[in-house]
C-alpha cells in the first residue's frame, strides 16, 4: 500500500529540497535545521507551500518505507513548529546533601559539586540550542527540537548518582516544564 503523505507549509517558513534529495533545510524567523531523508524509503517533493512524501513502492521495504514517512512527517511538523516559535526546556537544579553549581562554558555545561565530588561533570550542548543558568533555573532553548531535547537529556544525566541508593541521594537536575 503506497500512501502519500502532505505537510502545509505556514507563511514566513522556507522549505528547500538538497540536490542529491538525501536532505531538507526548513528555514523560519528563528533560524533553520536540517533533516536527512532515507531515499531508499521515500520521495520528498517540496511544490510551494506542501510538503509531499511518497513511500517508495518496494514490496519488501513496505513496512519500513511506511514507518519511516510516518517519522519524517512528525520530524517535519516538529521543525516548522521550532523555526516559528522555537523549542524550551525548563530544568530545576535540586540538591540537599551538596550545593550544586552550573557553568556555561563553550559549547558545554560544567555540573561542579555533584554529590561533593570534586572533578566536575561535563556535557555537550548539541547544535545551535542556548542555555541559560539563572539561580537554580536552567532554560534550554534552540530552533531544532532534536537538539534542545538532546541538550536537555545530557544536562539530565549530568547530575545521576552512580553506585548511590536513589531514595538517600535525591539530588539532581530534574525537568520542569517544556514548551
Amino acid at each position: 500500500m503506497m500512501l502519500m503523505r502532505e505537510i502545509k507549509v505556514p507563511s514566513g517558513v522556507k522549505v528547500e529540497l538538497s540536490a542529491d534529495k538525501s536532505e531538507i533545510t526548513i528555514s523560519g524567523k528563528l533560524g533553520s535545521t536540517k533533516k536527512r531523508i532515507s531515499s531508499r524509503l521515500l520521495t520528498v517533493a517540496v511544490s510551494g507551500d506542501k510538503i509531499s512524501i511518497t513511500e517508495v513502492k518496494h514490496k519488501k521495504l513496505a513496512k519500513k518505507a511506511a514507518l519511516a514517512a510516518q517519522a519524517l512527517s512528525s520530524e517535519i511538523q516538529r521543525a516548522v513548529a521550532g523555526v516559528e516559535s522555537g523549542m524550551e526546556r525548563k530544568m530545576k537544579i535540586v540538591f540537599a546533601h551538596f550545593p550544586m553549581s552550573i557553568e556555561i562554558k563553550g559549547d558545554s555545561v560544567l555540573a561542579k559539586n555533584v554529590l561533593g565530588e570534586k572533578k566536575p561533570r561535563v556535557a555537550r550542548i548539541v547544535g545551535s540550542t542556548k542555555v541559560e543558568v539563572k539561580g537554580q533555573d536552567i532554560t534550554v532553548k534552540g530552533v531544532d527540537p532534536y537538539d534542545v531535547g538532546q541538550t536537555a537529556a545530557n544536562i539530565n544525566r549530568l547530575s545521576f548518582a552512580r553506585h548511590k541508593d536513589s531514595r538517600v541521594f535525591q539530588d539532581g537536575i530534574f525537568f520542569v516544564q517544556e514548551e
